[in-house]
């Protein structure tokens, strides 16, 4: 699609930063689909997905979207170098991905593209990336008319065949997967064997897969799994609750790292982070507005254009495959100093456009008035490179009568971070943006760190959509972004 860098924020937090290739941004219709990957990479929580941070206002040129940066090999990478995954690895590997299939289905979409390059083998546990051709359930269309959509080797037969594919679809893709890191190959391939595309997509939809290799107690499950009916396999959870039985459970991935991988991640975590350190800071207190001044990509080089002014540029080791950008503009915002909801997809402030439903009241709702509270758990098991260890997230909101378009309140969100103890919270004053019924969107038009003697700067700006559950309760749109650790919702004071 183009380049991703290794970027950070003025806090510090390493974030992966992906731009796209001039060219693509000019097909008809890549807009759309990029702008989807950005609301469905948003739309599934999880432990076991990266979240999104900022993205590209829409129109802009070249389009971007940074999410947190994971320091770890993909499963296609780890197996071509070390090879295959010993059983309990696999056994560990299956859970996870049952556990992030479940979150995908859980949030009414379908990934349609599980492949070994597309699972990153993290220090706690695997991540399941890229959801740039996942669609909700009810949604049918192709991303290219006739199009197959997904990569050979791992598609469902239903989407070789047709291009469509539901949640089953997902859970063959998931043990083709398995199959490939308990024996070195796919399914539908053969060691060492150079075949085409047509060739894979015959043999899915027409053969049986060779499971020579797969671990015995897997050997039944995996049959079940790669059906060619998607109505004879089974669902993610109950896969799931299969593995348990079998000894594979979330959480024993850590404990089953290979010394190899331990050491990997390690060069890895240590390479982020000096990079990381070494990037130029911006000065404090400076705007944080726009998007990063990237020139155009050149196609696979693996480099881009210079950075703006004020900011530099290293390549990470070609193992890695990655470049830094120093700071790569303003717009990668200190994600926990937001309350809940980091903006919208399309319905931002004035530099993303203006939102299209019409208010349906012209104030705020006396109801609204008073004092919100909330308390989230923070993030005290990040890994402080591609997430700040946090430890709780508080968030008071104060509301007071108000007209469309005027002052409404502020919030003050106190965040502290584990090691070191700073504070990463942001104080906003709010402005009353729309009215839609029970729900209300507000417009961070000044933002400040709560602790005025940080070196940080908070973006304006910021778009937060909630939503009046009952007289006691504000609880979050489904159109925002939730920061990793925050409340999920307010109460009442």
């Amino acid at each position: 699609m183009g380049q991703v860098y290794l970027s950070r924020t003025v806090s510090g937090r390493a974030l992966a930063l992906k731009t796209v290739r001039a060219e693509l941004g000019r097909e008809p219709g890549f807009e759309e689909r990029f702008a989807r990957e950005i609301r469905n990479s948003d739309q599934v929580r999880s432990p076991w997905t990266t979240a999104v941070v900022d993205y590209s206002p829409v129109g802009q040129r070249p389009q971007w979207l940074a999410t947190e940066y994971v320091p770890a090999p993909s499963l296609a990478d780890w197996v071509q170098r070390q090879g295959r995954l010993s059983e309990q690895s696999v056994l560990a590997l299956a859970a996870e991905l049952c556990g992030a299939l479940g979150a995908v289905h859980g949030a009414g979409l379908v990934h349609r593209d599980v492949k070994p390059s597309n699972v990153l083998l993290g220090r706690r546990r695997p991540l399941l990336i890229d959801f740039g051709i996942a669609r909700t359930v009810e949604d049918s269309r192709h991303t290219r008319t006739g199009g197959v959509i997904g990569s050979p080797g791992y598609l469902a037969p239903e989407q070789a065949s047709a291009g469509g594919s539901g949640a089953p679809g997902d859970v063959f893709s998931m043990a083709a997967v398995l199959v490939y890191a308990a024996t070195g190959v796919g399914p539908f391939s053969h060691p060492q064997e150079e075949v085409s595309a047509a060739a894979l997509l015959y043999r899915i939809v027409h053969e049986e897969p060779n499971l020579d290799g797969v671990p015995a107690a897997l050997l039944s499950l995996m049959r079940h799994c790669l059906a060619k009916d998607p109505g004879r396999r089974p669902t993610a959870g109950a896969v799931g609750a299969m593995l348990e039985r079998l000894g594979g459970r979330t959480g024993t991935w850590p404990h089953l790292l290979p010394d190899a991988l331990q050491r990997d991640l390690a060069v890895r975590e240590e390479e982020a982070r000096a990079l990381v350190s070494a990037a130029v800071h911006p000065p404090a207190g400076a705007a944080v507005s726009g998007a990063p001044e990237v020139g155009p990509v050149r196609g696979g080089t693996g480099t881009a254009a210079a950075p703006a002014a004020g900011t530099r540029q290293r390549r990470l080791s070609s193992r890695a495959s990655w470049a830094v950008a120093g700071t790569m503009g303003a717009a990668l915002i200190v994600v926990v100093s937001t309350l809940a909801v980091r903006g919208l997809t399309d319905k931002d402030t004035s530099s993303r456009g203006t939102p299209s439903p019409a208010p349906t009241a012209a104030s705020l709702p006396a109801s609204w008035t008073g004092t919100w509270v909330g308390t989230g758990p923070g993030t005290p098991d990040a890994d402080g490179i591609s997430q700040a260890r946090t430890e709780g997230f508080a968030v008071t909101l104060t509301l007071q009568p108000a007209l469309q378009g005027k002052y409404a309140g502020k919030q003050v969100s106190r965040v502290a971070e584990v090691d070191t103890g700073r504070e990463l919270g942001c104080t906003e004053a709010l402005q009353l943006r729309e009215v839609r019924g029970r729900s209300m969107v507000f417009e961070a038009i000044t933002s400040r760190p709560t602790d005025q003697s940080a070196a940080f700067s908070c973006p304006k700006g910021n778009i937060y959509v909630v939503t009046m559950t009952d007289h006691d309760t504000l609880r979050l749109g489904n159109e925002g972004a939730q920061s990793a650790g925050a409340p999920s919702a307010l109460r009442r004071r």
